[in-house]
C-alpha cells in the first residue's frame, strides 16, 4: 500500500477534565480514590471525635447525655460512615503496605485485591450497621 492509500493514525491525547465523567476508571483506581476519600474524612474529623471522647470522660452526667445524643439515627449515620471510613482506610492501607513489598502488581492480581477491599469492608461496615442500629 502506497503511503497516500494509508488510513489515517488515531491519535489519542490527555483526557481533558470535562471528559472525566465518561471515563470508566478500573477497579484498583475506584479504591486507591476512596483510600484517600476515607483518609481525608478522618483527618477532617478527628477533632470532633476527640472533642466527643474528652467530653465523655468529664463526668457521668456528661457520658449519659452524648450516650443519649449518640441514639439519634442521624448521629448513627455519621458514626456509620466514620466507620466506613475506617475500616476501608484499614483494608486499603493493608492492600497498599502488601503492594509496597512487591506482591500483586500486575493487572489481574491487583483486580482481585481490590475487590476483596470492596468485600471485606463492605461486610464488616454491614456486620457495624446492623449492631448500630440494635439487630443484635
Amino acid at each position: 500500500m502506497s503511503e497516500a492509500a494509508k488510513p489515517p493514525r488515531p491519535q489519542f491525547r490527555n483526557i481533558n477534565i470535562t471528559q472525566i465523567a465518561g471515563y470508566r476508571m478500573p477497579l484498583a483506581a475506584l479504591v486507591s480514590i476512596m483510600h484517600r476519600v476515607s483518609g481525608l474524612f478522618l483527618f477532617l474529623m478527628l477533632p470532633f471525635i476527640l472533642y466527643l471522647l474528652d467530653s465523655s470522660l468529664l463526668s457521668e452526667g456528661t457520658f449519659e447525655y452524648l450516650k443519649g445524643f449518640a441514639s439519634n439515627w442521624f448521629v448513627k449515620l455519621i458514626v456509620l460512615a466514620l466507620s466506613w471510613a475506617y475500616l476501608h482506610h484499614f483494608c486499603a492501607g493493608i492492600r497498599h503496605l502488601i503492594m509496597d513489598n512487591h506482591i500483586g502488581l500486575d493487572k489481574d492480581s491487583a483486580r482481585k485485591s481490590s475487590a476483596g477491599v470492596l468485600v471485606v469492608s463492605i461486610a464488616l461496615v454491614i456486620l457495624v450497621a446492623l449492631k448500630l442500629f440494635g439487630a443484635f
